[in-house]
C-alpha cells in the first residue's frame, strides 16, 4: 500500500487495486511498520497458560515431559501431552549446536551393461539374492557391475549366499561363524538382521535342521487376509464362508 501511495495512487485507486477497506488503507499508508499482532490470551487447553509454571520447574531441574504433564493437569491444565512437549522440545534444543558434517556427494547411479540404463534398487535387491547358476548372461553382467563398482554389494551378496547355502545344505554348523562375519560386515541392514537372529536363535537353528515349517500356516492367513479384504462391504457372511472354506 505504501509503495502504491509513493507511486501517486490515491486512496480509492488502493482500495480499487487491493480490495481493503478505506480506514484501514488510510492508517496504513500513515504508519512507518505493520502494527503489532495482537495475540489471544492462551487457555487452559494450551501450555502457555502454565508456561510461568513450567519454566519454573524447569529451572528446578525437572525435564521429564510426562511428570510436568501430571502436574499441570492437576493444576488444571485440559489439553494434551503432545503440546506440552511440544513446549518443551524448544527448551530442549541446545543454545551451540554442533555443525553436523557435510554430507557425502552422492555417488552416479551404475549403468546396466545389457540396456544402458541405471540399474533400479529394486533390480539390485532382486539379483542380490538370487544364485550365479540361475542368472541369465545379461543379469550376471548386471551383477558383475555392480560388485566392481560397489563393494558394499558385493559384501552383502556374498553374506546372502553363504546363508543361503546353510538353508539348502540344513548345516546350523555355520551360524555362529556366519553371524560374526554379518555383524563385522559394516552394513546396516545386515547388522541388524543378525541382532534379531541372535535373539530368538534356538528357533532359527530349528529352522536351518528341520524340514518342518509354519509356510503353510502363514499361506493360509495371507488367503484369509486377501479374500477378505477383496470382499468387504461387498458381500454378506454366506459368500465370504463359502470363499473362505475349503471344498
Amino acid at each position: 500500500m505504501r509503495a502504491l501511495r509513493r507511486e501517486g495512487g490515491s486512496v480509492s485507486t488502493i482500495v480499487r487495486q487491493t480490495g481493503f477497506d478505506r480506514r484501514t488503507i488510510a492508517k496504513w499508508i500513515r504508519a512507518d511498520a505493520l502494527p503489532p499482532r495482537n495475540a489471544a490470551a492462551p487457555k487452559t487447553t494450551s501450555p502457555r497458560y502454565f508456561e510461568e509454571y513450567l519454566a519454573r520447574r524447569w529451572a528446578e531441574g525437572c525435564i521429564r515431559g510426562r511428570r510436568l504433564f501430571q502436574e499441570v493437569k492437576a493444576r488444571g491444565y485440559t489439553g494434551s501431552f503432545s503440546n506440552v512437549e511440544r513446549l518443551l522440545a524448544k527448551w530442549r534444543i541446545p543454545k551451540h549446536k554442533t555443525p553436523r558434517p557435510a554430507p557425502p556427494p552422492p555417488r552416479a547411479p551404475i549403468v546396466d551393461p545389457a540396456t544402458s540404463r541405471s540399474i533400479s534398487p529394486i533390480v539390485a535387491a532382486a539379483l542380490c539374492v538370487k544364485p550365479r547358476g540361475l542368472l541369465t548372461s545379461d543379469q550376471a553382467a548386471t551383477v558383475d557391475a555392480l560388485k566392481g563398482d560397489r563393494p558394499e554389494f558385493a559384501a552383502m551378496r556374498g553374506l546372502v549366499m553363504r546363508f543361503r547355502g546353510m538353508l539348502r545344505s540344513q548345516n546350523p554348523a555355520k551360524l555362529p561363524a556366519w553371524l560374526k562375519d554379518a555383524q563385522r560386515s559394516g552394513l546396516y541392514a545386515m547388522r541388524r538382521f543378525s541382532r534379531a537372529l541372535r535373539r530368538d536363535i534356538d528357533a532359527v537353528r530349528n529352522a536351518i535342521s528341520e524340514r518342518w515349517s509354519n509356510g503353510q500356516t502363514e499361506g493360509q492367513i495371507n488367503r484369509l487376509k486377501s479374500l477378505k479384504r477383496a470382499m468387504y462391504g461387498r458381500a454378506g457372511p454366506e459368500l465370504l464362508r463359502a470363499r473362505i472354506l475349503p471344498l
